[in-house]
């Protein structure tokens, strides 16, 4: 991407420069249309499920964003000719059921024939233009709330290696299917300056897109991440994905890490991700009563796990045990 061009136009609010969740167009002054799509291979064997995961995964753009979904698309590649057309309508099933439980109307999509299962969505929803949260209006002195634990791309490969449990794809798979809504309904009533989900790029990539976007140090308290218990029994065993390698790699530069953090801690901050949970970044003061109510509404993993120190001209992390 970076060797497009960028366009400009006054009606574009967020665009792909600033790598935000979502691209934001105004339609009026009250009104600015939030668009995003997302689609991927499967990570449980269970078609039902891989539908509701792909689906909230997808609609989490929008809810990142301040916004409401209204409608959705399904983007679909499959072996059509070499698998049974019940696994395809399991996978829509399970899509469909996901999209019905946020209240949002599907509206369409496309189906190409593929050697490879892919699902997603492409989503549309709606956000005042005064209230669209981005990843780069954090503020210093915010406290920074993760809604979801981490370990789901560990998860995901015990599952690819035939190694996970029963108790393991259980919980990968209720992490995973559960939508953003209740934590972005429960994020609006408090003054949110900045917001981002967890997904590829991993815990540690995503604050580090947040604080270069807002230009600011963000100080990550590695002890307070909430991580799947059986997601560290796997990576024990070094069932790592490829792509947390990769997220730690290219990270490295702009994060401080230290000394005396353990890999297997690392491992997971930098784990990727699917359909992982909000970063709220918002005033030290609202925060405790933030997570309360996060609490009391059923998202109850949310934890504070840092805070935004200092501006910085870059953007950096500082990951503390």
């Amino acid at each position: 991407m970076a060797q497009l061009p960028i366009q400009k136009h006054p009606n574009l609010l967020v665009g792909y420069e600033t790598s935000d969740d979502a691209g934001v167009y105004k339609i009026t002054e009250d009104l600015a249309l939030i668009q995003t799509l997302d689609f991927f291979t499967p990570i449980v064997d269970d078609p039902y499920a891989f539908g509701q995961i792909a689906a909230a995964n997808a609609l989490s753009d929008v809810y990142a964003m301040g916004g409401q979904p209204l409608t959705a698309m399904n983007i679909v590649c499959f072996p059509i000719k070499d698998m049974p057309k019940e696994i395809l309508k399991e996978i829509l099933r399970g899509g469909l059921d996901k999209i019905h439980e946020a209240g949002v109307i599907l509206v369409g999509g496309h189906s190409v024939d593929d050697p490879e299962i892919k699902y997603g969505l492409s989503v549309t929803g709606i956000v005042h233009p005064d209230r669209i949260l981005t990843n780069k209006n954090a503020q210093v002195g915010d406290a920074l709330i993760l809604t979801k634990p981490l370990g789901t791309g560990v998860l995901a490969t015990a599952v690819k290696g035939n190694l996970a449990s029963k108790e393991a794809i259980k919980k990968l798979i209720e992490v995973t299917a559960t939508l953003n809504a209740k934590a972005a309904e429960v994020m609006r009533s408090f003054h949110v300056h900045a917001c981002t989900d967890v997904t590829g790029f991993g815990l540690a990539g995503h604050l580090l897109e947040l604080a270069r976007a807002s230009k600011k140090e963000i100080l990550l308290w590695s002890h307070k991440v909430p991580i799947i218990t059986e997601a560290l029994d796997y990576a024990t065993m070094g069932l790592i994905p490829a792509g947390s390698y990769a997220n730690k790699y290219f990270c490295e530069s702009l994060v401080e890490i230290a000394p005396n953090i353990p890999t297997l801690t690392l491992d997971m901050l930098f784990d990727a991700q699917t359909s992982g949970g909000l970063i709220i970044s918002l005033p030290e003061a609202e925060a405790t009563e933030c997570l309360q109510k996060l609490h009391l509404e059923g998202v109850e993993e949310a934890t504070i796990i840092g805070q935004v120190v200092s501006n910085h001209d870059h953007g950096r992390i500082k990951i503390e045990p």
